[in-house]
Formats: C-alpha cells, structure tokens, sequence
C-alpha cells in the first residue's frame, strides 16, 4: 500500500489510524492481502471525501473499512465454500507486543478467526467491533448501516455463537510458548511419548494446502495418529524438502508462539496451535498453500491492535 506522507494533516490523520483499520478487516477477513486491498480502497475513498463533514475520523474510517470488509466476505465466500480441503486463515507475522492484552490476542487467533467464518459478515463484523474493540452499539449502528436495535440482536447472537465454540478459560502464554517449544522439540527428534503427553486425546490436526501442495483433505483426528503424524517429520521428506534442509523457527504468529517451516528457498508451512484449559494442545492448524505465505516470506511484521 502506498503510505500516506507525513506532511498533510488529513494523511496523518489515516495513518493515525491504520493499524485500528487493518486490525479490524483481518479479524473480518481472515487474510492479510484482502485486508491490504481494503485499507488501500479506504485510503483512496477517505481522499476523494470532503474532509470537511467528517466530524470523527475513527469513526469515519471504521465505517469504510467495515463495509469494504463485509461487501469482500460476501463476495468470497462462495470461493471458501469450493475451497480444495480444510480452508485456515492466512497467517501473519505478530510483533511480541500485538495486542498485549489476553482477550485482544486470542482475537486474532487462528482460532477464533475460524469460529468468526462461521458468523454472518453482520455478526462478524459487529462482534469485532463490539468485543475486540469495544465500540458502543450506537457507534457499530452507524458504522454498519443497521438501527441499533438490529446490531444488539446480531451482537446477542455472535456473543453466544462464539462463547460456545471457544474455550473459556484458555492456557496462558508462557504455558503455550512452553508447550510449542517441546512440541517442536519432540516432533524433530521424533519423540513420540512426549507428543502424546502434550496433545489432548481429541486434538485434530487441520492441513491448509489449497490444492497447490499435498495436504491432508480432511481432518486428522485423536492424539495417537496426530503424534505419528509429527515424529515422522525428523525423517520423511515435505513437499520435495529432506529434513536435513528444513529449518523450523518459533516466532510470534496470529498473536501467540507458532512455527514457520523454511527450505533454503522458500517458507513452505505456517504452524499455530490452539490449547486446552489444562494446556494441551487441543488443534494443529497448518498452512502450506503458498498463496497464503507470502507475507510470511517477505518477512512481514503485523502490528495488531
């Protein structure tokens, strides 16, 4: 996206907000690049407005973003729908310091993304705005073309859809980056008593190759067969790349401690985990679909709000 210069006060006042606007249309979106799309079709609509009427800034450009974003989920979810396999988030690169608060990262969790795709682009975009951001139902009302009667009902309605579907008393990060560091561990040195002790008896494994790479097409269930899976992993061959070439590094992804697989040339996987309230891991969510790494291999650090 063309930044804006930091010379004209209606440029600052976007790039004031940017980060608040690319947070709220990834948690909308699910992809780093559709978000990219939707911040730069904001910034060229903030610069043809008259800057004049615009009495709130914030307020105006969520209201552009959120559109965008939903006007964008509508028209692809018949895409997600024919989708070659499991369809998971696009993965982005976090800073240590993204969303420093529990309940704001966990928001942008593969996770919770993936419980978000099951909502109406409505809901979604009310529960973001409501939960994560904590926007009044007055100010969503406005923001989403809804009277705010409409956007409490829909915001009742996402509340329970995701409290249902989502643990409430989730492990807290150093327990998770601890986890993550000896599941990387294990898996490498093909380990496989202690990848059962760290997955959860139900943990499903989900592949993300998009039809461009071999990938599991369907979930991967139960700790016994998701640990075998993994402690082949110091000996077999992935997507044409032996392990004495593959490098795993653990980094901050989606908000908390995940894996990025590299070969000499290229990024080949992404790796998040979602845990149980004891700590275990409960799911695997593995991006191989290189149309989805991009970001991922040009380095790109998302700060997330």
């Amino acid at each position: 996206m063309t930044q804006p210069q930091p010379t004209d006060p209606d440029q600052l006042a976007f790039q004031r907000y940017r980060t608040l606007l690319f947070s709220v249309a990834y948690r909308l979106l699910g992809s780093a690049a559709d978000t990219e799309d939707v911040v730069q079709d904001a910034w060229l609509k903030w610069s043809a407005a008259d800057r004049s009427r615009v009495a709130d800034p914030k307020a105006y450009l969520t209201r552009i973003v959120s559109n965008l974003a939903m006007e964008q989920l509508r028209s692809t979810r018949h895409r997600r729908e024919a989708y070659v396999g499991p369809w998971l988030p696009e993965p982005i690169l976090t800073g240590p310091d993204t969303a420093d608060g529990a309940v704001e990262a966990d928001s942008v969790s593969t996770a919770l993304l993936l419980v978000l795709e099951t909502l109406s682009p409505l809901e979604r975009a009310v529960f973001v705005l409501k939960e994560v951001f904590a926007f009044s139902h007055a100010e969503i009302a406005q923001a989403v073309d809804r009277s705010e009667a409409a956007v409490r009902q829909a915001a009742h309605r996402a509340r329970e859809h995701v409290r249902a579907r989502r643990p409430r008393f989730p492990a807290d990060r150093a327990r998770r980056r601890d986890v993550t560091e000896r599941f990387l561990a294990a898996a490498t040195g093909g380990d496989l008593n202690t990848l059962m002790e760290l997955l959860a008896p139900d943990v499903t494994l989900w592949t993300d190759g998009g039809g461009k790479v071999r990938q599991a097409l369907k979930p991967v269930v139960g700790a016994e067969t998701v640990a075998r899976w993994f402690a082949a992993l110091g000996t077999a061959t992935y997507q044409g790349v032996g392990p004495e070439r593959m490098r795993a590094e653990l980094t901050s992804v989606n908000g908390g401690p995940g894996l990025v697989f590299h070969a000499p040339d290229r990024v080949i996987a992404t790796m998040t985990f979602d845990f149980d309230p004891a700590g275990r891991i409960c799911a695997v969510h593995n991006v191989a679909n290189p149309d989805k790494l991009r970001a991922v291999a040009a380095g790109t650090r998302h700060q997330v709000c």
